[in-house]
């Protein structure tokens, strides 16, 4: 099968097969990327991030639903914590969302965040650039719930929204620093929990003063996911934000600093894979550290005749 000819016919066996390659690092991930990319750029890409037990699938999954209603094309990629035994993802988020996977029209994916710091698989964004080629018109990158280092969703998205539930206390405080100051679109879920009402002042207040407020105030919705109780304004929201930074120059700007930095993940994983095939793998990184230890030489010089070799 060829891969890349078959995904850009719709092919779902393919998709799965290139995000496989992508997120197990096979020898044609490098080609089948190259080959991908000038199909790519025109999905719309939502963030959707929040500390643990926030209903961030559940959610997840009604939002793909309401969209699927109304006729568009959905890829979700839902970031799972890696299995310390496998080194895969658990699925835990796409058992969650088993109700969509009999819809053509929908593709879910989990990825194990391979000890990412940020929630994220440092090769998220080319399983996205895939289902974007495939042709979803829509594609959810889900993140594990980790707290304030999932700031690493807004290199992947276009709009992030931050899902929050009523009940976390002094947690919010702790919170404000990461991942409240990310969020374009806030949801409030399980809002029929006590103290919804006042996570909402808390919220507001917090954005009052933030300081960093533009054109754009991020709003706050009340949902009950589990009920499908707030999607349909949870939907408008983020449609409203996807407008605004679309005729602001906001989402360009986004979209270019998110090239910039792919290019340099690209970088640090070739870097990397240099370093382990030519130094660790042969046996070479061990000679220099007993070469640094005797004082034969020095680490400094080391890197610069490596980065030397590497330049070659």
């Amino acid at each position: 099968m060829d891969i890349v000819e078959e995904l850009l016919k719709g092919n779902r066996l393919a998709l799965s097969r290139a995000i496989t390659a992508i997120e197990n690092e096979y020898d044609e991930a490098m080609d089948i990327m190259k080959k991908l990319y000038p199909h790519t750029g025109h999905a719309f890409v939502l963030g959707i991030t929040g500390p643990p037990g926030a209903g961030k699938s559940t959610l997840t999954d009604k939002l793909a639903r309401a969209y699927r209603a109304q006729g568009k094309t959905v890829g979700i990629i839902a970031i799972d914590p890696t299995s310390p035994f496998t080194g895969g993802a658990i699925l835990g988020d796409r058992i969650r969302m088993n109700g969509l996977t009999m819809d053509e029209g929908v593709f879910i994916r989990s990825m194990g965040t391979r000890g990412s710091l940020g929630g994220l698989s440092h090769k998220t964004a080319d399983a996205v650039k895939a289902m974007d080629a495939f042709g979803k018109d829509i594609i959810f990158v889900e993140t594990v719930g980790v707290g304030q280092s999932e700031v690493d969703i807004v290199k992947a998205a276009d709009t992030t929204m931050v899902v929050l539930i009523p009940g976390m206390g002094d947690d919010i405080q702790a919170i404000k620093a990461g991942i409240l100051e990310i969020g374009d679109v806030f949801t409030i879920n399980k809002a029929d929990h006590d103290g919804a009402d006042k996570l909402v002042r808390e919220m507001n207040m917090m954005l009052d003063l933030d300081g960093l407020m533009t054109d754009w105030r991020p709003p706050i919705q009340k949902v009950i996911a589990s009920q499908n109780e707030g999607i349909t304004e949870t939907i408008e929201n983020i449609e409203k934000h996807f407008k605004y930074i679309s005729e602001n120059g906001i989402l360009t700007k986004r979209r270019t600093e998110r090239s910039k930095n792919e290019m340099l993940d690209v970088l640090h994983s070739n870097i990397g894979s240099y370093i382990t095939n030519k130094l660790v793998e042969t046996g070479k990184m061990d000679e220099y550290v007993e070469q640094i230890k005797a004082r034969e030489t020095d680490p400094y010089t080391v890197v610069s005749n490596v980065m030397k070799d590497m330049l070659k």
